[in-house]
């Protein structure tokens, strides 16, 4: 498929999940980086970029997951989310398994573009966790005490959970 950010493998491309050459801007000086209007994002040595979703009407924050450079040129010509998996080294959309897709309303960038940021709404069971909750943010760590061990994390009992239909399914 030809995209607005150059040549994108289709589904069945046995490239999918390649890196694919990137036509976002150079990236310029520091100052231009943070004051212009060019979309120049870094990707770090692995060529990701992390991306925060968050849901767009409430502004929880739902996951966090990393974009190679074809992600992130997939996420903004289909307007869903897509995404790198560092653990199956392979792009995916979120939801493509689990039917929890994240449609994409506003695409962020902070301020020296080395982070997303995706206003989304959530379809399917509203579970965004591929554990079953809501968000992937449903324990706290305890603050005011002895850092280390010992630390139990707390869940969160209001967090809307339903389990996976299979536990540990990365979607």
């Amino acid at each position: 498929m030809i995209g607005v950010f150059g040549v994108i493998p289709g589904d069945d491309a046995p490239s999918e999940g390649a890196p694919m050459t990137s036509t976002f801007a150079p990236r310029g000086d520091h100052d231009a980086v943070e004051t212009g209007t060019d979309f120049a994002p870094l990707f770090d040595a692995n060529g990701l970029i992390v991306a925060i979703a968050t849901d767009a009407g409430s502004g929880e924050v739902l996951m966090v997951a990393y974009m190679n450079a074809e992600a992130l040129a997939r996420t903004i010509e289909t307007g869903q989310a897509w995404f790198w998996s560092r653990s199956r080294k392979k792009l995916w959309r979120k939801g493509e398994e689990s039917g929890n897709t994240l449609t994409v309303t506003e695409l962020r960038v902070d301020c020296d573009q080395d982070a997303l940021l995706l206003k989304v709404r959530l379809a399917g069971d509203g579970v965004a966790c591929h554990r079953g909750y809501r968000s992937c943010f449903y324990r706290s760590v305890p603050l005011g005490r002895v850092a280390g061990s010992g630390n139990e994390l707390v869940f969160d009992r209001a967090m809307p959970h339903r389990p996976p239909a299979t536990a540990g399914s990365a979607d």
